[in-house]
């Protein structure tokens, strides 16, 4: 399953206190407002603690399969540039990666790239992409990526799943909501295409001791049939993210699933899918400027 977005922050500007009594003038509403923004420095590395698990049951026709897998892993950003216009330019490496894997028939299978040097059938694809960079990306302050390099080979990244989370390119204030509408395929179960109209909508719930915290939910706009529902449930998400006010850039963030779909395979079929996204900014520590090598010994 593929994981969500991600990273953010913020300038600050905080109201004066409005003076009270009659006749008194009303509050600078634009001093009650935050203009949210990324704030990188060129060389410095930026490392999330990233935790990912699902867990899918389906019964179809009597029928129940249940799987479940889940990913530990560190990922970093590495900023290589910060241009004059404010754009960000930085490498995505993921350093080290535990995943386990578990079909439910009790062969449950795992690969630990710190551990292992060379990974089980299965996760081959995911142990190349440890410790190498994996892209090159150029964002604006506001989070929108006006360039990306991909430096290995892997599943192009659909337009509703961003590398980070976009903010509200003006000022906002507390309460106030911004959203990202995406227009994204699919396909019925009778192989017809259609397009889906979707979006995110983030609403900024407060700001506290130099912490926002943001509150965002997946939406789908286009009426769609449980088989439809069934391919798009792992971006049906709500969550929420902490960002570091003055230096812009996400403290942590969750993002969560919890779906039940009816008949999207027959008419006595369902699915139960969760999932659990958490990452957690790591202190900086020495030499954070080094990409690691992967450890895993892949034949071609």
């Amino acid at each position: 399953m593929k994981s969500l977005l991600f990273g953010l922050a913020v300038g600050l500007s905080i109201a004066a206190a409005a003076a009270t009594g009659h006749g008194a003038a009303p509050p600078d509403a634009a001093a009650d407002k935050y203009l949210l923004a990324y704030k990188f420095a060129a060389g410095e590395v930026l490392r999330y603690e990233v935790r990912h698990s699902t867990n899918v049951r389906t019964t179809i026709d009597g029928t129940t399969e249940q799987s479940q897998t889940q990913s530990d892993s560190v990922k970093a950003w590495k900023v290589t540039d910060v241009l004059p216009d404010g754009e960000i330019e930085f490498m995505h490496v993921v350093e080290w990666v535990r995943m386990t894997n578990d079909a439910g028939s009790g062969g449950g299978r795992s690969y630990d790239s710190r551990k292992d040097p060379q990974p089980p059938r299965g996760f081959e694809q995911a142990a190349r992409a440890v410790g190498v960079p994996l892209s090159l990306i150029r964002m604006t302050p506001d989070g929108q990526v006006t360039y990306r390099e991909e430096k290995q080979p892997q599943p192009k990244p659909s337009e509703d799943m961003p590398i980070t989370l976009r903010l509200p390119a003006e000022p906002i204030a507390v309460g106030e909501k911004w959203t990202n509408a995406y227009e994204i395929p699919a396909q019925r179960k009778s192989g017809a295409k259609l397009q889906v109209q979707s979006r995110r909508v983030c609403t900024l719930r407060e700001v506290s001791h130099g912490v926002a915290v943001i509150e965002v939910e997946y939406q789908v706009l286009t009426p769609i049939d449980p088989y439809v529902r069934a391919s798009l449930v792992e971006r049906l998400a709500q969550g929420t993210v902490r960002f570091d006010v003055a230096r812009g850039r996400v403290l942590s963030q969750e993002q969560n699933v919890d779906k039940r779909i009816l008949g999207f395979a027959s008419e006595v079929s369902s699915m139960h899918f969760v999932s659990r996204l958490s990452e957690k900014l790591m202190p900086a520590a020495d030499g954070d400027g080094n990409i690691q090598q992967a450890s895993a010994n892949i034949a071609p």
